[in-house]
């Protein structure tokens, strides 16, 4: 299971990343299921409904999560229900930008998918 925060879903916009695509190729196309915890998905919407760029760039992640599982979880603050679930039993990677989940999420011993160069992804290894 590979578990997305916000600005993952809002790369394609953002960064000019083919989301999908990239997972495909750094994972050898055997990427598994796309997990989004549900804070993730109320945050999309809070920002979808704001104006200029990153309400585009969150209207396209909202439209990404067709292709994703929205999960509950206990925490209610996006980047915390990312861990909770990058951290359970079977997830494998965590997909984000943003630096400070990146430090938290590799101390917990999860690898990390983030924007690498101008559109590619890689994976940082905790």
């Amino acid at each position: 299971m590979i578990v997305l925060d916000t600005n993952a879903l809002m790369m394609p916009i953002e960064c000019n990343v083919r989301l999908f695509e990239e997972l495909d190729r750094v994972l050898a196309a055997d990427a598994g299921d796309y997990v989004v915890p549900e804070a993730v998905r109320e945050e999309l919407a809070k920002l979808a409904d704001g104006a200029g760029a990153e309400a585009t760039a969150a209207s396209v992640g909202r439209d990404l999560l067709d292709r994703c599982s929205v999960r509950e979880t206990d925490a209610g603050y996006a980047d915390d229900a990312v861990l909770e679930l990058a951290t359970g039993d079977d997830a494998t990677h965590a997909v984000t930008n943003d630096k400070p989940l990146k430090r938290r999420l590799l101390d917990a011993g999860v690898p990390v998918i983030s924007l690498r160069g101008r559109n590619k992804l890689g994976i940082t290894q905790p």
